[in-house]
């Protein structure tokens, strides 16, 4: 059996760490990494970091943890692939104003494009586009007005389970 502390298999501390150096998307300090990893040693994370590097520095191909000058830890692409990292990455896929516009149909849907006007302008309109053409919205026509809703590819691609769940959550947490 594994060595557990805070109760904690070290397999799931290492995998904490993993993951926060996958998803931070920029490099982390020790005290980051000692929160993601559910243990309170700093020696120990710093252990496991270390065992973290050499598995994927040495098995890995394309990419690397690697410890910055600043003492901060970042998974990364080697440089030596950086060529293709530009050639094969793309822009979101939604811009900022879009993105900020089916938040708003997912928490109030439905919701009419009068509503959307008057919160988000009248730029909405090109938003209400992009969200169409990727699959995000879907509309009914009351006489000439339409009624916004988020679509089963919005649920699928965002990863929401429940949109309910999710509206208590984003009431519950602006009340903070």
């Amino acid at each position: 059996m594994k060595v557990k502390e805070n109760g904690l298999l070290q397999d799931e501390v290492r995998a904490r760490i993993e993951v926060a150096l996958y998803c931070s998307g920029k490099p982390l300090s020790v005290d980051e990494l000692v929160m993601a990893s559910g243990i309170t040693s700093r020696e120990k994370t710093i252990q496991v970091v270390k065992d973290l590097m050499n598995t994927i520095n040495s098995q890995l191909r394309a990419l690397e943890i690697a410890n910055l000058e600043d003492g901060t830890f970042v998974l990364q692409v080697k440089p030596i692939y950086l060529s293709i990292v530009r050639k094969f990455s793309h822009q979101p896929i939604l811009s900022q104003a879009s993105l900020k516009t089916l938040s708003y149909i997912a928490y109030e849907q439905p919701v009419t494009s009068t509503r959307l006007v008057r919160i988000r302008g009248s730029q909405v309109y090109s938003h209400l586009k992009e969200l169409h053409s990727h699959g995000f919205i879907k509309h009914e026509s009351l006489g000439r007005l339409k009624v916004y809703k988020t679509t089963e590819k919005f649920i699928s691609y965002f990863g929401i389970p429940n949109l309910d769940l999710l509206k208590r959550n984003l009431v519950s947490s602006s009340k903070l």
